[in-house]
């Protein structure tokens, strides 16, 4: 995908999104589940904010992370590399 093409994708993604995102606006703009959202951001995959019991997603800083095509490696999976 050419970069032009692909920003105007994110950015038709996330037309009319608020700046902050709760887990059902991230999986449905993801169109994953919930319990895949919650399973996305405990683990890193996407980036998120827990503030007590409650996850948000800054809409600019996800969209950043899917046009890098870049995700945080996984805690557990980076803790057994250091320790093997």
């Amino acid at each position: 995908m050419n970069d032009i093409r692909g920003k105007a994708a994110l950015d038709a993604l996330f037309a009319d999104r608020p700046e902050t995102l709760t887990v059902d606006e991230v999986a449905e703009v993801l169109n994953i589940s919930r319990q895949n959202a919650y399973a996305w951001l405990r683990d890193g995959v996407i980036p998120g904010y827990k503030i007590g019991t409650t996850w948000r997603v800054i809409r600019d800083e996800l969209k950043e992370t899917m046009w890098r095509g870049a995700n945080a490696p996984h805690r557990k999976t980076h803790e057994k590399e250091e320790e093997g």
